[in-house]
């Protein structure tokens, strides 16, 4: 029997493989993978600095420990080039040589990549992107050759928002752009958004909304001139782009899996193309695109079970994120996209509660800014309807 095939090797391959040899210890795996498939969680690189973890900290496995933890075959440094859904194999190239690959039953996990902006300039290519473990390296590399430690950072949405927290708690000075008029402007509500933005810029972080950068301009120091489309400019000793996450469709497309904003998936995690899966980042489930940890391991749950013979539908109950900002503790339940909601606000010595209500007064998200708030999470969860209830 061929063996089970994951292409990817971040925190969704990872799980759907640690998850599946819990069920199932003989099963042959084997990993396909464009890095060295060192296994670390993704959402610590935006508060690493206030963690005090150097980018070696960061890692939980390399690919030893993992293949012999997992007793999975891992291929690095490897390339998917065409997937051929009826032969059920892969074209793969590997230190420059084309070689086929059966399976069984395939899995993609092959994440999202960073979204670029087309911006002018002789700098623009030293923009730095955070999407994995060398991305962080070489970020990290690069800000401490500079004495003066600015950072500007495009996108003020949840990560740009987390990496501005960790970097001003740590000597640097975060200044966050974004064209919307408001931070996290896709989560919140405008009042909470403003308390949000408030509670950060007490910090010393700096905001500059309403606006985009149209160049960046290296000058001799070593320095970058940023250059905005309201006329001001700012220097500064890196740039960082934090402004939203593509997922990768580009190899399930091709190959006739259907795709949208991610790859298209059923509630079992099924695409269109038989024996064929997708989990994480690039995967859009009944419709829902959601690149956080829970629905990461409520998928790797239901999938190693029908890839074990037991077919299950993933489970999506009220999934709520806590966004790393301790200067500003905030927690996020968004409400869903198709719902029409109505915001109602309690008022805290330290924060705010805003619940989303629908029109029969059913809650269908929430915000908690602040600690008193934040104690409020798990009664609040539990009157949410489940995003995908659980089957019978």
């Amino acid at each position: 029997m061929h063996p089970i095939v994951i292409i990817g090797s971040g925190m969704a391959g990872y799980a759907v493989a640690r998850e599946f040899r819990k069920l199932n210890p003989e099963q042959e795996l084997l990993m396909l993978c464009a890095d060295d498939a060192t296994n670390y969680a993704k959402p610590t690189l935006s508060n690493a600095f206030v963690a005090n973890k150097a980018p070696e900290q960061i890692a939980l496995g390399d690919t030893e420990k993992m293949a012999t933890q997992l007793k999975m075959q891992i291929a690095t440094h490897t390339w998917v080039k065409e997937i051929h859904t009826e032969q059920q194999q892969l074209t793969v190239i590997k230190d420059g040589a084309e070689s086929t690959q059966p399976y069984s039953q395939l899995v993609l996990a092959v994440g999202a990549n960073p979204i670029r902006l087309a911006i002018a300039g002789d700098g623009s290519t030293d923009i730095q992107v955070v999407n994995n473990l060398d991305d962080y390296k070489t970020f990290r590399a690069k800000l401490e050759k500079r004495a003066d430690k600015r950072v500007v950072i495009l996108g003020a949405g949840l990560i740009g928002c987390e990496f501005a927290n960790d970097l001003q708690h740590t000597g640097h000075q975060a200044t966050v752009i974004d064209l919307a008029n408001q931070p996290l402007g896709r989560l919140l509500p405008a009042h909470v958004s403003s308390a949000f933005k408030e509670n950060l810029e007490a910090t010393g972080i700096h905001f500059v909304l309403g606006t985009t950068v149209e160049k960046v301009s290296k000058i001799e120091n070593g320095d970058y001139v940023v250059t905005l489309a309201n006329g001001q400019s700012l220097v500064a000793d890196v740039v960082l782009s934090a402004i939203g996450l593509q997922p990768n469709i580009s190899l399930a497309k091709e190959a006739g899996i259907q795709t949208s904003r991610g790859i298209l998936t059923n509630a079992q995690l099924e695409t269109n193309q038989p024996h064929i899966y997708a989990v994480g980042d690039c995967a859009e489930v009944n419709g829902l695109l959601l690149p956080y940890v829970m629905p990461i391991m409520q998928q790797a749950r239901a999938l190693a079970k029908t890839l074990n013979g037991e077919t299950t539908a993933v489970h999506y109950p009220a999934m709520p994120v806590a966004v790393k900002t301790p200067a500003a503790p905030l927690t996020v339940l968004p409400a869903p996209i198709d719902a029409e909601v109505n915001w109602e606000t309690e008022e805290l010595d330290d924060g705010m509660i805003a619940k989303a209500l629908d029109s029969q007064g059913t809650l269908r998200g929430f915000v908690l800014l602040g600690a008193t708030a934040a104690k409020q999470r798990l009664a609040l969860t539990k009157l949410v309807p489940d995003l995908i209830p659980a089957q019978v």
